[in-house]
């Protein structure tokens, strides 16, 4: 499959001739059985018969991919649309950290494929270069890559499948000078009410000290703390509280050049540890902040829970 160099200016023109180029190479119009790609099996074959449907406006991992019709069952095996969306949504916020130019195209050709006369999966050059970029970004949050994403079950590049287009064929590691996954804020009450939602713990605390180790820096709580929300935290947990923040040693973050004042503080518990996934400094006249707090059990928070948090684009 040829690859393309485009800008990113160019992405939806270039995914548009990417799939009528794939259109023309596997023939137009004729029946087909909706067989997946398996190494193991030579195919699997799906219950229900596939349908063409346009790409919901509330898709939104995949609103803007290039193409407008997507085909139903996916290549996760998600039979409806509903589920199709739920799953997808929950990958958003990876989308939004930047993580590869490709995690789009990547994600969006299993979520969301192109309706052509046969599936057609990512390369596993594909899989690859965006998990290298992007699992790093995950880790920080406690996820691991997702064992349905695992890249060997992709057809390599000599077969019929998508390849890299967008972005480097290697994954590259971020300049250090980027800003600390965990330290990218939310500045409106519905983001960090989301934050809220998918954290399993908030608390607001004073810092006792910071130190860096194995990649991650490790804060400990002054005595005197809040907790706002308490999630699956024991009382051993609060008395004595330290949090990790994973793959930050060498990234900025400028909430903690200085560690007077408080801090509204989210995170979860990962075997054993308290992860920290977010932190603000403590305004009291910050309204937005207000609102969070106030009515953080009241937001109707996603049914599905988030892959990963952060930032949103605001």
């Amino acid at each position: 499959m040829p690859r393309a160099g485009s800008p990113p200016g160019s992405r939806g023109t270039a995914l548009l001739a990417l799939w009528l180029a794939l259109a023309g190479s596997l023939g137009g119009g004729q029946h087909y059985d909706y067989y997946g790609w398996q190494p193991e099996s030579h195919g699997r074959f799906y219950g229900r018969e596939p349908q063409c449907l346009d790409i919901p406006p509330d898709m939104q991992l995949c609103r803007d991919v290039g193409y407008k019709r997507m085909r139903l069952p996916n290549l996760l095996e998600h039979e409806t649309m509903a589920e199709a969306k739920q799953q997808a949504g929950s990958w958003v916020p990876l989308l939004a950290k930047q993580c590869h130019t490709d995690t789009q195209l990547f994600l969006c050709s299993l979520f969301a494929p192109v309706c052509l006369d046969r599936p057609v999966y990512p390369c596993r050059s594909l899989c690859e270069v965006v998990r290298d970029s992007c699992a790093p970004v995950m880790e920080s949050y406690g996820f691991p890559w997702p064992e349905m994403l695992h890249c060997g079950k992709f057809p390599s590049d000599h077969e019929l499948c998508i390849a890299v287009q967008f972005g480097n064929s290697k994954a590259t590691p971020p300049p250090v000078s980027k800003i600390c996954t965990q330290c990218e804020m939310e500045h409106k009450a519905d983001g960090m009410m989301e934050q809220m939602c998918s954290s399993d713990f908030v608390v607001k605390m004073r810092i006792k000290e910071m130190t860096e180790e194995n990649g991650e820096r490790r804060l400990v709580a002054a005595q005197k703390k809040k907790v706002l929300k308490l999630g699956p935290l024991k009382r051993k947990d609060t008395k004595k509280m330290v949090l990790y923040m994973r793959n930050a040693g060498a990234c900025p973050c400028p909430q903690l050049d200085s560690l007077s004042g408080s801090f509204l503080v989210m995170g979860r518990k990962v075997g054993g540890r308290l992860l920290l996934l977010a932190i603000y400094p403590w305004q009291k006249h910050n309204k937005e902040m207000k609102f969070a707090v106030k009515f953080m059990f009241s937001y109707p928070c996603p049914l599905y829970h988030p892959l990963l948090y952060g930032a949103g684009q605001h």
